[in-house]
């Protein structure tokens, strides 16, 4: 039970269970027969101001799981569309729950979501559960995204729940409880606008704009501006992804947030060697979620939010053309804001400060000797900043034949003479390289390793990498096997869903 005191520190509010129940319904979480806490990210609980340090181990396991929840929480399954490999349905959540959410230390609002919580009355036929090494993933690839200032939601607690439950044969069943700025997504306005409710699409969007970009509230315009809001953030994000080899893997509508956080860690992974046309989900037969092909699915999905925005675009009723326009020019904005943000990212990653036109052939250059050459995509960018004084290196260790060689030697006295015209020339360059190229990203093969032995009792490897990822551009000695390339035999790696 919560005591008064305890009912005092927690700051919980119910916004979302305020909008009409067209968009949510109550679901309890389930009851697990032991909960066991496995992961529990202080750091991020005292960032948030939650009074957790007071509740001992086997309440903070079933705080994770739902059996305890703060006074005022209110358990609800959101409602949601989505467009899955570009087939629309109607969604909700199946196997989360958001139980209220939680005023933090810096005024913002912050979502406490449980996944894989149980049944909801949107599960149609699945059982609700999670499995521990899929919850464990996220843990440790949000946290990961977060430390290399990625946008994204946050995961504060993994608790097994004593169950084994049926994923590929029967493995130990887990919930995951995260926090993000919120949960609405693209999918969550395809929703609204398939009701074919005008109002209730319009509180919806009220919503968002008072939770998200509250300085729009009031504006004649800000419907658009709110959609041109959302379009920006996702155009920054989608360059961020890139920027680090991160591939998400199921890029539905229903996975991409009005926030601009990256939420859903399922079958997501990074680059290795580097190839543009990498997949790694395995139900992505097709590519269609690729590397190379991430901006412009983004670009896809925000052309369904501006589609479902359609009605409230109008500036007469009824002059659905006019609308079509309005969102045409806030869709127009997304190339140019995520080329800008992607030749910004990359022009960090090799040491400029400055804009030139001959940038973009020297990244494009660097890239395609990478991915002519088999090489690993963040050693690479790591490696310059020790290659950076070499004039005339013989530059042995690098991969390929003598032509591929040849080659980074000549990109290597073009990228040096650019540097040169920088206020600090070549000397500045190696600190800021360090400072923008992370050692450490969550390699798949140490992942697949970690979260195998979490699997079989053995939380190790879990915790050493994820000590490790909390500090991607500061690596230790000791960490020199979480920045080794993956096997041979880990080429052609598929990732699944799992859950």
């Amino acid at each position: 039970m919560t005591t008064a005191s305890d009912a005092a520190s927690w700051k919980i509010e119910t916004t979302y269970a305020e909008l009409p129940d067209a968009y949510w319904a109550d679901a309890e979480p389930a009851r697990f027969p032991s909960p066991q806490l496995v992961a529990w990210n202080e750091p991020l609980a005292r960032e948030l101001g939650m009074p957790t340090n007071a509740l001992a181990s086997d309440i903070r396991a079933r705080f994770a799981t739902g059996a305890w929840l703060p006074s005022g929480a209110r358990p609800i399954a959101q409602a949601y569309a989505g467009h899955q490999y570009g087939h629309g349905t109607m969604l909700g959540d199946g196997r989360a729950i958001l139980v209220g959410e939680h005023r933090a230390s810096s005024g913002a609002l912050v979502d406490l979501h449980l996944k894989g919580a149980g049944q909801t009355p949107f599960s149609r036929r699945g059982d609700g559960r999670a499995a521990l090494g899929p919850m464990l993933r996220e843990y440790l690839v949000s946290e990961s995204m977060h430390a290399l200032g990625i946008p994204t939601t946050r995961s504060l607690a993994v608790a097994t729940t004593g169950e084994m439950i049926a994923r590929d044969g029967l493995k130990p069943g887990a919930v995951l409880l995260r926090t993000a700025a919120s949960h609405l997504r693209v999918g969550t306005f395809e929703y609204a606008a398939a009701l074919g409710d005008r109002a209730l699409l319009q509180r919806l969007t009220e919503y968002a704009i008072a939770r998200h970009d509250a300085d729009l509230a009031g504006d004649a315009d800000r419907i658009a501006r709110f959609l041109r809001r959302v379009v920006e953030r996702q155009a920054r994000l989608i360059a961020q992804w890139q920027s680090i080899g991160f591939v998400h893997g199921v890029m539905n509508t229903d996975n991409m947030t009005i926030s601009g956080e990256t939420i859903d860690y399922g079958p997501c992974a990074f680059l290795d060697r580097y190839d543009p046309e990498t997949v790694f989900s395995s139900i992505d037969r097709f590519g269609r979620y690729r590397y190379s092909q991430q901006p412009a699915i983004a670009q896809w999905n925000l052309a369904r939010l501006a589609e479902a925005l359609l009605p409230l675009l109008e500036e007469r009723e009824g002059d659905e053309a006019r609308a079509i326009d309005r969102a045409n020019d806030v869709l127009a904005v997304f190339p140019a804001t995520f080329e800008h943000a992607r030749l910004a990212a990359f022009r960090a990653k090799v040491g400029l400060l400055s804009e030139h036109p001959e940038d973009v052939a020297l990244i494009t250059d660097l890239l395609a000797w990478m991915h002519a050459s088999n090489a690993d995509f963040t050693n690479t960018f790591c490696a310059l900043a020790d290659v950076v004084h070499e004039e005339h290196g013989s530059f042995d260790a690098l991969p390929g034949d003598d032509k591929s060689k040849h080659a980074f030697v000549a990109w290597h006295a073009r990228w040096r003479a650019r540097i040169a015209r920088e206020v600090d020339g070549v000397h500045g360059v190696a600190a800021r390289l360090r400072a923008m190229n992370p050692a450490l990203i969550p390699r798949n093969h140490r992942v697949e390793e970690a979260l195998a032995a979490a699997e079989s009792g053995n939380l190790a490897s879990f915790e050493s990498l994820a000590d490790a990822l909390r500090r991607p551009f500061h690596p230790l000695p000791t960490d020199a096997p979480f920045r080794e390339p993956a096997p041979a035999e880990f080429c052609g790696y598929r990732t699944f869903c799992g859950t």
